[in-house]
């Protein structure tokens, strides 16, 4: 599953840049990446995961703003249609696949 977090949060004083900065920074270190600016994706193997890290980020999102959360099944990310543009960071290892060193 993939869950997408998608934000749009007040940037006007200097608190709000600070808060802006703190929340992106929580989800970068949660394992999200950025698929488009204020659009995080993270892989999660199962409903258990996928719900401890929606409370991880309900408790560290900014009061002020809007931050959304949605999870998609594997198959439905996979058929996202780029109309513009294509996939860009390619270094960025996103897959089911592990590594299993023995």
């Amino acid at each position: 599953m993939r869950m997408l977090v998608f934000f749009d949060l007040p940037t006007v004083k200097a608190i709000d840049r600070r808060n802006y900065n703190r929340f992106r920074k929580f989800l970068i270190k949660e394992g999200f990446i950025m698929v488009q600016e204020s659009v995080y994706c993270k892989l999660v193997l199962n409903h258990s995961i996928m719900n401890s890290v929606k409370k991880r980020v309900e408790k560290n999102a900014p009061q002020k703003g809007l931050v959304q959360l949605l999870c998609v099944t594997e198959k439905q990310y996979a058929s996202i249609e780029y109309i513009t543009g294509s996939k860009i960071n390619k270094k960025v290892i996103d897959s089911m696949e592990r590594l299993i060193v023995i």
